[in-house]
C-alpha cells in the first residue's frame, strides 16, 4: 500500500504524503519545455504528451503521488459548449437561461459514447500507471456539479457570479445537472478503470452558496455521483476538495460515500485534524500564495505551518495527506517547491 492511499484510508503510520494541486504546471521549467512544443490543449488531449507533463513533477521533485495532468471543463466540451483556451478557458456559449438547457448534448448521445470522447483521459492515465514507481499513487480527478455549473453559466468561477447564482433556483441547475451526471459518473468509472488510484472531485466554487443552499441543492447531487460510482468501484477512494467552505458546509457531506476531504489555506489544520479526522482523512492546506514567496520569506512560513502539526498525536495524522489549500501559483519558484518537500521529509523522519 502507497503512503497516499494509507493515509486517505486512514491508516498511515509513516511519513505524511505529499502532492500538490497544480504540481504540474506553469512554475515548473518541465512544463514550460513542454509548451514550447503543444497547446495547453494538445498536453491534455494526446496521451503521451499528458503523461510526460505529470510525470515531470514526480521525476523532478520526488512527490508521493502523481495526479493526471487534464482539465475539469472537459465534459462540458462533450456537452456541446465548445471549449477553447486562450490563454484561459473560453466557452462558446454560456448557459445563462433555462431555454438554453436544450442545447446541452444536441446530438442527444449516450452517456457511454460521451465519455469515449473523454478516452485520451483513460489513455494517459494507462501511461502513466505504466511509468510510475509502485510505491507512488496516481490520482484522478473531476470537477463536482456545482463547479461545473458555474462554468457553464458565467465561464467563469470569478467576479460577482450572480447570473449562476439565479440559476440555482430557477430550473438551470437541475436541468443541467441531469444532462452531466450521466456523463460525470462515466467519467468518474473511465479513470478507475484506467489506474486511478483514487479520484478527487474538485468543487471550487463550493464556498460560493450558502450552507443552506449547499445541503438543499449541492449535497443531493454529491451524493448521486458518489453512491453510483461507489456502486461500481467500492474499492477506489473518493476524495471531495471544497474551496471556500468550513464546518458549517461540512456538517452536511456526513453520511456520503467519499474517503477524504480536501480543505482550503483558510481552516486551522490542526483544528480540522482533531475535529473532522475521524470522519474523513484530510487534505491540505498550507497557503500557495506563501510558497510564491521570496525563498527566504518562504521558509519561516513553512516552518510555522508545521509547527503545530508536529505537536499533535501521530495518531491524529494517519489520515493526513499534505499539500497545499489550491494549487500551485505560477509565480512560485521551484526552490520553495524543494524546500517545502525537503522540511517535510526531514520533520517526519524520525
Amino acid at each position: 500500500m502507497t503512503l497516499y492511499l494509507d493515509a486517505v484510508l486512514k491508516r498511515n503510520t509513516r511519513r505524511p504524503p505529499v502532492w500538490f494541486m497544480r504540481q504540474a504546471g506553469r512554475y515548473h521549467a518541465h512544463y514550460q519545455g513542454m509548451k514550447q512544443r503543444h497547446s495547453f490543449m494538445e498536453l491534455c488531449k494526446i496521451p503521451e504528451a499528458a503523461t510526460e507533463v505529470t510525470m515531470g513533477p514526480i521525476d523532478d521533485f520526488d512527490f508521493d503521488a502523481a495526479i493526471l495532468f487534464s482539465d475539469l471543463l472537459f465534459p462540458l466540451e462533450v456537452l456541446g459548449m465548445g471549449l477553447d483556451y486562450a490563454p484561459g478557458p473560453k466557452l462558446e456559449w454560456h448557459l445563462t437561461e433555462p431555454s438554453l438547457l436544450s442545447r446541452l448534448n444536441p446530438q442527444k448521445k449516450s452517456p457511454e459514447a460521451l465519455v469515449r470522447e473523454i478516452g485520451y483521459q483513460g489513455q494517459a492515465l494507462s501511461m502513466i500507471r505504466s511509468k510510475l514507481s509502485p510505491e507512488k499513487s496516481l490520482l484522478g480527478f473531476v470537477g463536482g456539479p456545482l463547479t461545473l455549473f458555474y462554468y457553464a453559466a458565467e465561464g467563469s468561477h470569478q467576479g460577482k457570479l450572480q447570473n449562476a447564482q439565479r440559476g440555482l433556483t430557477d430550473g438551470r441547475y437541475d436541468g443541467f445537472f441531469k444532462v452531466l451526471a450521466p456523463l460525470l459518473i462515466e467519467n468518474l468509472s473511465l479513470q478507475a478503470r484506467s489506474g486511478a488510484d483514487a479520484i478527487a472531485i474538485m468543487d471550487t466554487c463550493a464556498g460560493e452558496v450558502s450552507p443552506e443552499l449547499y445541503r438543499e441543492i449541492v449535497v443531493p447531487s454529491l451524493r448521486e455521483v458518489m453512491t453510483q460510482f461507489r456502486a461500481r468501484h467500492p474499492k477506489t477512494p473518493l476524495v471531495y476538495y471544497s474551496k471556500g467552505t468550513g464546518p458549517e458546509h461540512w456538517q452536511h457531506l456526513e453520511g456520503l460515500p467519499f474517503e477524504g476531504l480536501g480543505i482550503d489555506w483558510r481552516s486551522d489544520l490542526s483544528q480540522v485534524l482533531r475535529d473532522w479526522g475521524h470522519r474523513w482523512s484530510i487534505q491540505g492546506n498550507f497557503d500557495p500564495n506563501l510558497l510564491s514567496q521570496p525563498e527566504a520569506v518562504c521558509r519561516p512560513e513553512i516552518e510555522k505551518f508545521f509547527a503545530p502539526i508536529l505537536k499533535l498525536p501521530r495518531e491524529t495524522l494517519k489520515g493526513w495527506v499534505c499539500g497545499l489549500g489550491h494549487g500551485v501559483l505560477q509565480t512560485t519558484p521551484e526552490a520553495n517547491v524543494r524546500q517545502f518537500l525537503k522540511y517535510q521529509r526531514e520533520v517526519f523522519s524520525s
